[in-house]
């Protein structure tokens, strides 16, 4: 655990000390302020036009000019009417999946069935499925929404529905071998051997 925890402090270290690195205010602000002398550099002289510096420590201030405004950005609409059909598409296959084994389980049980020894109730199967189909939209939007910190991130949110559309055929198969599920034939396994 304490090694995850190193690792962990070493990755934001590094992270942060290469945005510091890219930043040109950040990284000219030390060289600037452990100066002990009052001459002036070739770049301080543009500043110290602007503003006089009174002490030797002080970092310069430039006036603040008047900018244009910036624009602002467009945000990328994720849950749109795609999305939504797709992952309504994936939420009833795997609702026939989910219905189907639950309904065998109840006639296998029902008819003494010796491989179901008890059948799970409603709101554990509930509340684990729903848990699981939850994360499948998090992660389809996670992937469909645009990140720029992302490299190759255009390809990726082009495969977004890449797992939805793989996954609900098979769920709806194994929804529809449940339905063509024979019947329990009563005899115990040993008595069917026997036979």
């Amino acid at each position: 655990m304490q090694t995850v925890r190193l690792l962990f402090v070493i990755v934001i270290f590094l992270a942060i000390s290469s945005a510091m690195a890219e930043n040109p205010r950040l990284s000219e602000a030390p060289r600037n302020a452990g100066s002990e002398t009052n001459a002036p550099s070739a770049s301080s002289t543009t500043i110290s036009t602007a503003v006089s510096t009174t002490t030797a420590n002080a970092l310069p201030i430039a006036q603040s000019a008047s900018l244009p405004d910036a624009p602002t950005p467009i945000r990328a609409r994720v849950a749109d009417k795609k999305f939504i059909a797709v992952m309504a598409a994936l939420g009833g296959a795997e609702t026939l999946r989910f219905t189907t084994h639950k309904l065998v389980l109840d006639h296998e049980y029902d008819a003494g069935a010796p491989w179901v020894t008890s059948v799970p109730p409603n709101q554990h199967l509930v509340a684990k499925y729903g848990a699981i189909y939850a994360a499948e939209v998090l992660v389809t939007y996670e992937i469909k929404k645009p990140h720029s910190w992302l490299p190759g991130d255009k390809v990726i949110r082009k495969l977004w529905w890449a797992y939805p559309a793989a996954m609900a055929p098979i769920h709806i198969m194994n929804g529809v071998r449940s339905i063509q599920a024979q019947a329990p034939s009563g005899c115990p396994v040993a008595e069917c051997e026997e036979q």
